[in-house]
């Protein structure tokens, strides 16, 4: 049976996790394949708020087994955290339902450290990185020095490699950073406690998959962060440090092109970015203020990892289209359209002017897009309270007309609609 790739079509928080959600109740097997505890999805479930932030959302239907692809970067004590904290939620976390790959890489006490001392020595460059150490395990990875899980089964071998990676970095963060180093022996400590708990767990996740799709199984790749945030693809250097898009899913997770039948993007009614970087639409004052919400609500617009707030702006059709385009969407899911109603007008940005003249692709690099301008299209907005619709027809004449404008800009049909944080309340088109 084929799969089905999820990915984000902005730069992440686009409420990727209600949407795996929903689409793991059609699947077998739900698999994330890249990115690590810096990701956060929220999953609201009869009144009770589940964010997840290694685990895939589908932990929370009872057929779907959840895998964890060797594409990740994993902090084992935070992934026992994380199943632990499921399971006083009454979620079965038993190795019949989680699957970790032998090839994901760990996140180490020694990579959270050089994360922080490398954001603070940027200063006013920072990234904006989550601190929990996803780009120094990420270059440890690609460096060939990193320590992948499989070793957790290995507790001598698991022990003495992270006692020489803490070593070694602790010369980084005293020469390099002149910061405090760590106890080589206390940061191992929690770690071969977590590894001792996740052996159970540890599967070749490729040879699994495999065998399952063989045996008639559909699985549902589920992205992290989102298009615009892919260390290739995106505005580089605010990235992250692997492939949300679609294309990460089959080196992430160990099967070819010829598996996969559908690649569905999500994205925001309107855009949001936490952290660094461009953000051509970007809104300041009491129109950001609207759309990010107070913050009394899960649903607002506040990291769900490091709860920052999320900068806001009107959606940029420019970077929409070419997040289609990199990713090869055959469909798009927006969200939030309920948070838009009340706006008289709506904008969408449909070109750039970039050094005195107009272009409707992405520049080509980062610093050009730091100097590009909106060109928006105005259209009319709606008054009426949109929650309860549930089918086309209950959306007001101008909510369809700003689909069909979204659709018509990016070349992708949308087939669903969110319009609350519930199960629920999805349109489907």
């Amino acid at each position: 049976m084929p799969a089905t790739i999820l990915v984000g079509a902005q730069w992440g928080d686009e409420g990727k996790g209600r949407v795996a959600d929903w689409l793991a109740a059609q699947s077998d097997i739900v698999a994330r394949f890249a990115g690590g505890d810096n990701a956060g999805h929220t999953v609201y479930v009869d009144e009770t708020v589940f964010k997840l932030h290694l685990i895939p959302s589908g932990i929370l239907h009872d057929q779907v087994t959840c895998v964890l692809g060797n594409g990740m970067v994993i902090n084992p004590v935070n992934l026992v955290k994380e199943m632990d904290g499921l399971q006083a939620m009454g979620v079965d976390i038993s190795p019949s339902r989680l699957i970790i790959s032998t090839r994901a890489h760990i996140i180490t006490p020694a990579h959270i450290a050089l994360d922080a001392a490398s954001e603070k020595a940027r200063g006013a460059e920072a990234i904006g990185t989550t601190l929990r150490g996803i780009g120094p395990a990420y270059l440890d990875k690609t460096g060939r020095q990193g320590i992948r899980t499989g070793l957790m089964a290995q507790e001598e071998a698991f022990a003495d490699a992270l006692y020489e990676m803490v070593k070694r970095t602790n010369v980084i963060l005293e020469q390099q950073y002149g910061v405090e180093t760590l106890d080589p022996q206390a940061a191992a400590q929690s770690y071969l406690e977590a590894a001792l708990r996740l052996r159970p767990y540890l599967r070749d996740v490729a040879v699994y998959l495999n065998q399952r799709m063989n045996d008639g199984a559909r699985v549902l790749c589920e992205g992290a962060q989102g298009t615009l945030l892919d260390v290739d693809h995106g505005d580089y250097p605010f990235v992250t440090s692997s492939s949300p898009t679609s294309g990460g899913a089959l080196t992430g997770l160990g099967f070819g092109p010829k598996r996969v039948d559908r690649v569905v993007g999500v994205a925001k009614c309107f855009s949001t970015r936490v952290g660094g970087g461009p953000m051509v639409t970007e809104l300041h004052g009491e129109l950001a203020d609207r759309l990010r919400g107070t913050g009394e609500h899960f649903w607002d617009e506040y990291g769900t990892t490091t709860g920052r707030p999320r900068r806001c702006g009107w959606l940029d059709a420019v970077a929409l289209r070419y997040a289609a385009e990199v990713n090869g969407f055959t469909e798009l899911v927006l969200t939030k359209l309920d948070v838009l109603s009340g706006f008289n007008v709506l904008k969408i940005a449909t070109a750039y002017i970039v050094d005195g003249r107009q272009v409707d692709l992405l520049p080509d690099t980062t610093l050009e897009l730091e100097r590009a301008e909106p060109v928006y299209e105005t259209l009319p907005g709606w008054s009426e309270d949109i929650t309860g619709a549930r089918d086309a027809d209950d959306l007001p004449a101008a909510a369809r007309a700003y689909i069909r404008r979204i659709a018509d800009l990016c070349g992708v049909p949308i087939r669903t609609v969110s319009v609350g944080p519930e199960r629920d309340q999805l349109v489907h088109l």
